[in-house]
């Protein structure tokens, strides 16, 4: 008996995404989303078809904070679920700086400097769990 595979029924793999590590002054840029305003993220999003992961990441910091990622450079690549979605996610993170300050814009409801350490800051655990020791590790932010 032949499969029946019905279109759009075939697992896609997991969501991809595009982050910024921006850390100043020993401090980590959390964003957080209109559609869940309690929990925080690396600033970032999905690429759009044919854009390279750099590429995504100037368009995505553009569009939510008005800044431009200064000197990027590949972090890591962090396997997680996606703390909105529920689905399992992969996330390339790049370590960048900005030139100037970042004001919420599109999707966004807040941002944050953050040391990881507050007791009252919701972390998605990609970022609680991964990125946050990583960072730690290689001495950007204090443990």
């Amino acid at each position: 008996m032949d499969q029946v595979i019905v279109p759009g029924s075939e697992p896609e793999g997991p969501l991809l995404v595009v982050a910024a590590a921006i850390v100043q002054e020993g401090r980590l840029l959390v964003v957080s989303k209109k559609a869940a305003p309690d929990v925080f993220y690396l600033p970032g999003g999905k690429p759009d078809a044919g854009e390279s992961p750099l590429e995504a990441l100037a368009r995505e910091l553009d569009e939510e904070l008005g800044v431009d990622p200064l000197e990027p450079r590949f972090l890591a690549d962090v396997e997680a679920v996606a703390a909105l979605e529920r689905v399992p996610m992969r996330m390339t993170v790049f370590e960048a700086r900005i030139g100037r300050t970042p004001e919420p814009a599109a999707e966004l409801a807040h941002l944050r400097w953050a040391s990881g350490h507050e007791d009252e800051l919701h972390l998605a655990p990609a970022v609680r769990d991964h990125v946050l020791p990583l960072l730690r590790q290689q001495g950007l932010l204090a443990a």
